[in-house]
């Protein structure tokens, strides 16, 4: 994930400006040991922080912020830097780079329901009641209704997410994502073109 911040061991900052950061508070289940090394979520006044480092967290020890120029999500890494540090701080971190509005992460949810239903089989009505309710569908033609087009619509975001459309939106500045991107925000539109000769249930 982009905003995982690396964390190292380092000398005991003597200016007077440095952060104090204390890995020793971390409960259990906030920290947990995998292949590549140590994965921890420091939760500060309610906003978590994700943190990685190669060795166990030590008590006492002086730790740093790793952020190599040459990593390709310098910039987000940078921004939650800044945000850790404000709230080490007690100060308000600020929001998130890139911050997706609560408005496309309904839709993207939606979209997840509705691939997962289409993966099990589910024709498109079955999709719609589900996510939408019988009442919405009822007493109306579904050949010609409104959300047989949104749930199409839905699946569509739901294939492109499942074909790494997720990495390319924890990374929509890389120009190679920008097409992946794109594709999902169309998929989400309220009127597209419709093609003609559409034969889906």
């Amino acid at each position: 994930m982009p905003s995982v911040l690396p964390i190292v061991e380092s000398a005991s900052a003597s200016d007077g400006v440095a952060a104090e950061l204390d890995l020793a508070d971390l409960a259990s289940d906030s920290i947990r040991q995998a292949d590549d090394g140590w994965h921890a979520v420091l939760r500060i006044d309610g906003t978590q922080h994700h943190l990685w480092l190669k060795q166990a967290p030590r008590l006492g020890a002086a730790y740093a912020i790793e952020l190599p120029l040459e990593d390709a999500d310098f910039e987000i890494r940078a921004h939650a830097s800044c945000r850790l540090w404000r709230a080490i701080k007690g100060r308000p971190p600020g929001p998130l780079l890139h911050q997706m509005p609560a408005q496309q992460r309904k839709q993207l949810a939606l979209s997840l329901r509705a691939l997962d239903g289409h993966l099990h089989g589910a024709s498109y009505r079955a999709i719609a009641v589900v996510l939408f309710g019988q009442r919405r569908i009822a007493g109306r033609a579904w050949k010609t209704h409104d959300l047989r087009s949104r749930v199409i619509r839905l699946v569509k975001a739901g294939l492109a997410l499942m074909r790494d459309g997720f990495r390319a939106l924890l990374r929509p500045y890389l120009a190679r994502n920008r097409k992946v991107v794109l594709k999902i925000a169309r998929a989400f539109e309220s009127n597209p073109s419709r093609r003609r000769g559409q034969t889906m249930t």
